[in-house]
This record gives C-alpha cells, structure tokens and sequence, in this order.
C-alpha cells in the first residue's frame, strides 16, 4: 500500500508539473476559444479564411492568385545562345548541344567555348569537331491549306499532311505556327524562325484572325450579338472581337474576327449556342490575306511583312 500511495502521489506530481508546463506555451494559442474571441473583440484580421455559412468556396489559408501570363515575349535579338544555334543548324538539340559545348568540342571563330550562356552573331564561324556549321536561313511559308489536310508531320493513321504541298517551298525543315483543326481550310503559317513561333503563340501577343464559318442552320441575329457581349463556356468566358453576317451570303455563313492565338475558341462559342460548323475558312491571320494565293498554293513572305510580324 504505502509504495501505492508514493507512486500515485509522484504521478499526481508529475502530471502538475506537465500540465503547468504545457499551459505556459498553450496560453497564447492563437487557436484558442478565448484568444479567438478576444482577436474578435479588437477587430483584428486573421490570417485565416472563415468556414461555415458565407465562407468562401476555398477554406484554410488563402491561395494565390493565379494568372495565365505565360513566359515573357521573345526578343528578336541578332544574337542567339551558341545552344540554340547548334539546334536550329539540325545539329542536335540544345540539351544535347549544351554537353557538347561542355565538353569542348564546339569553337566560335577558332576559339572553344564551354561557356553554356555564350550568344553568337550571324555572321560569327562556328565549328563543331573541326568542320564549319552552315547556319540555317531563315524561312517564312504562307500556305492556303484545304480541308482534310493535317499540319504536322506525323500520322499514325497516314492521312494527308500540308507539309507535302510545301515540300518545295525550302530545303531548312519548317515547322507550323500555332494549331488548326484537321476539318479548318486557310492561312497556315510555317517557319523555322523559333522567337517568331513562340511570339505569335504567346497568350500575351494577341494575334487577329478571321474566319468565314458556314453553319448548319441560320444564326438568329441574338445569337450574333451573344457571340460579341462573350458567353460561358465551361466556366470560362469567350467573346470575339467582331461577328456579322456576310452580304450577299444567307445567314448559314458569318465572318468572325478574334484577337487571339486559340481559334478553337470559335467552335467552343458556336456549340454552345447550338450551331454546328460546316466550313470553317481562316481568310485571315496576324495581318496576312490569302489574296492572290489559291487553295493548296504557298508563298514566302516579303521582308516587309517579316517585318511587320516582328514589330507587331
């Protein structure tokens, strides 16, 4: 018995002593009913969103917001990174490139480099193991596609790609700016030109295009009107920048203008108001026409319009 009485005497000790311990860190938890009401009473803000009835949507900690920015528009510098060089040349690709330049088997006018962030001019000699890399010209090809043809290289189905009909336009490889729908016909824009590539699709770069769409069914002059006040579409609101009918033309075919680099917000808006696209014609893009260009040809850009495209 006594060892008992010691021994719930020495818990009962110990357990003050704890507790006395532990309500000397919990007397300020900001958690706390009474320091809550007390944080209440002084009007002070909490770091913390409000749960219950008229709570936001998101409970805990507030988030960031959340922009869609993108990353910051190319320079068109005349100077590019060695890596990028040794890419655009069909050497290999910049991650590759970089252990080369590493590894110090690339000279720039009979100096090695082996610095990864070094840039080069046009008219700069570069060489890789002893012989000279020919830099790739630059190549813009305005192509009028038509409908059923792809815009990339690869189809593991093996239908028709727009690459075959510009085959010719240039020996450097080009590659297409931006997205178009197997079913759109019109103004496809291809280049080996990476900066002009990356500019035009930029969320940023608000590029203008124009579509002729030929719908199953005349639009009502409302629709037309919802089409430039924006409507939602899956959360997400969409308006384009101008839609009218077109003169001469039965209210099946409208002309659309957007300024953005997505076209396939012009479907997303069409199917929501209930239209089906037919036909869809991009007779517009970033200030190119397909004037004098008929379906299925191609032409290079003037410098003046590289010009413009750069400046835009």
């Amino acid at each position: 018995m006594p060892i008992l009485v010691m021994f719930s005497n020495s818990l009962s000790l110990s357990l003050s002593s704890n507790y006395k311990n532990m309500s000397k860190y919990s007397e300020y938890n900001p958690k706390g009913k009474e320091n809550r009401k007390k944080e209440k009473e002084k009007g002070s803000e909490s770091k913390y969103t409000p749960r219950g009835k008229g709570a936001p949507k998101t409970a805990g900690l507030p988030k960031k917001e959340r922009t869609n920015k993108g990353e910051p528009l190319p320079k068109f510098d005349q100077k590019i990174r060695l890596n990028k060089y040794l890419s655009n040349a069909g050497i290999c690709s910049r991650r590759e490139a970089d252990t080369m330049i590493a590894s110090g088997v690339v000279a720039v006018n009979g100096k090695v480099i082996t610095e990864l962030g070094y840039k080069v001019e046009p008219t700069d000699k570069v060489q890789y193991d002893g012989a000279t890399i020919n830099h790739a010209t630059k190549r813009y090809v305005l192509l009028n596609k038509p409908k059923d043809f792809g815009i990339g290289y690869d189809d593991a189905m093996g239908r028709k790609s727009a690459l075959q009909l510009i085959k010719k336009a240039c020996k450097e490889q080009v590659f297409p700016v931006g997205k178009m729908h197997r079913n759109t016909s019109g103004l496809m824009l291809y280049t080996n030109d990476s900066d002009m590539d990356k500019k035009l699709a930029h969320p940023k770069f608000k590029v203008a295009q124009i579509f002729q769409v030929s719908l199953d069914k005349p639009m009502e002059e409302e629709d037309l009107e919802k089409l430039k006040k924006g409507i939602y579409v899956d959360e997400r609101m969409f308006s384009v920048e101008d839609a009218s009918f077109i003169k001469g033309k039965s209210h099946h075919e409208i002309g659309v203008s957007i300024l953005s680099s997505n076209s396939n917000i012009v479907a997303l808006m069409m199917g929501k108001l209930g239209y089906e696209i037919v036909k869809m014609d991009r007779v517009s893009y970033a200030g190119l026409t397909k004037k004098d260009l008929p379906r299925g040809n191609y032409r290079q850009l003037t410098e003046n319009e590289v010009a413009f495209l750069k400046m835009s």
